[in-house]
């Protein structure tokens, strides 16, 4: 691609509080600094944003200055030598408050020995984000109480979950009990699967560090994530065409009454002026199975700066300008999730999403995916496993028996 000096080149993901975000903060920026560079921000879905930035060369050959990259790529993207480190550009100019402004959770997966390289853009763990309004209504808690002989309540239990989804469950009022984004795009799929296997006690890396699904825990959650989706008597029905964010869209409408899904799809609904649910959210953890505990996933967004970039100097100090603690605000503001302790606890954030500050609870709770150079591979891998049980009706130890060949093919080379 041809070098031109005039434009600053942003690989963004796709997602409208993003873009809104970054270009009311590029006008900031250059407003404050006299910069006169156009920013030319490609908003791209998930698999784009990987080719286009890793898979093409694009950040290592000067495609691209600046990129949005995730927990899920950056030990692939550091491996192939396609980002920049920063420890240099933030030694000679300091980011305000850091490391201490922003939690550990979210300056581990980025941190290569001494290398740093991205800085938090976006974050929020998933958790269960349901209709309050919905769950204390006291004729939806009475009948509930008839039906069941229990008290209607965020479910602490899949099982619960599934009887609470069937209770909300009303087609004919636009009303569904539950979703799932199960978009085959490697992701989404892949997240569920980890959330059911590790809130069942189950473990995706063995005592050797050997990524595993063949195994008791992975078994029963992927049972249980078969049946649920099958269920048309509990979920919405486009859940195979929904990835994460038309997911949150669905919730923000308010055709869904819970989901497990990102926290920020949760403030969403309280900062979207469209929102239809706005003032009816609330979060709670992750429900869990028989024999485990309630876990959540944290996978975080980072600014990442191109190896092969020619305004390396310029890409940082706009960074650095973005992650500032006002820019971090206003991006909370915007619908996405600052990164800064601040930003979780600031009183005006949480007088307009009143559970914001559960973000520290919810790290304290979360998990991380295993960071390796191979793992977009492997959540292929698990995607396929998946989707197979989604539609198909083979038995799901053989669909598990066969994915874990694949694993060890594409980790033994």
């Amino acid at each position: 691609m041809p070098e031109n000096n005039n434009t600053l080149r942003f690989a963004v993901r796709k997602f409208g509080p993003f873009e809104a975000a970054l270009e009311k903060t590029w006008k900031a920026y250059c407003k404050e600094t006299g910069c006169t560079l156009q920013l030319e921000a490609v908003p791209m879905e998930l698999h784009d944003l990987h080719n286009a930035a890793l898979v093409q060369n694009g950040l290592r050959n000067g495609d691209w200055d600046i990129a949005h990259l995730n927990t899920d790529w950056i030990a692939e993207a550091q491996a192939t030598g396609a980002i920049a480190d920063l420890v240099p550009f933030i030694e000679k100019n300091r980011l305000d408050e850091f490391p201490a402004g922003w939690s550990d959770a979210l300056l581990q997966m980025q941190q290569f020995g001494e290398q740093v390289v991205g800085l938090p853009f976006h974050d929020g763990p998933e958790c269960l984000i349901y209709r309050k309004d919905l769950f204390e209504d006291p004729s939806e808690q009475e009948n509930y109480r008839k039906q069941f002989s229990k008290e209607l309540a965020p479910p602490k239990t899949w099982d619960d979950f599934v009887t609470i989804a069937r209770f909300f469950q009303r087609p004919e009022q636009g009303l569904y009990g539950t979703l799932f984004a199960a978009y085959p795009d490697g992701h989404n799929t892949v997240f569920d699967f980890c959330l059911q296997l590790w809130t069942r006690g189950g473990e995706l890396v063995d005592t050797d560090g050997r990524l595993t699904i063949d195994t008791p825990a992975a078994r029963e959650g992927l049972e249980f994530y078969r049946n649920i989706l099958r269920d048309k008597a509990a979920v919405h029905p486009n859940c195979a065409d929904f990835e994460s964010v038309r997911a949150g869209q669905a919730f923000a409408n308010g055709e869904v009454a819970m989901m497990v899904n990102w926290f920020g799809f949760a403030a969403v609904c309280d900062v979207d002026p469209v929102s239809k649910v706005k003032g009816k959210v609330d979060i709670a953890d992750i429900p869990h199975g028989p024999t485990g505990t309630g876990a959540s996933l944290n996978v975080y967004w980072m600014y990442t700066i191109g190896a092969g970039s020619s305004k390396q100097e310029l890409a940082y100090d706009f960074i650095r300008f973005a992650t500032n603690t006002e820019n971090d605000k206003q991006l909370t503001l915007a619908g996405g999730i600052g990164c800064r302790i601040s930003t979780w606890h600031d009183p005006e954030i949480n007088r307009v999403v009143p559970y914001y500050h559960k973000l520290e609870h919810l790290h304290k709770k979360s998990r991380t995916l295993p960071r390796h150079a191979d793992w977009a591979k492997a959540a292929e891998v698990i995607d396929q496993v998946v989707l197979k049980a989604l539609n198909s009706d083979l038995p799901i130890d053989h669909i598990l028996q066969e994915g874990q060949q694949q694993l060890n093919k594409v980790f033994s080379k």
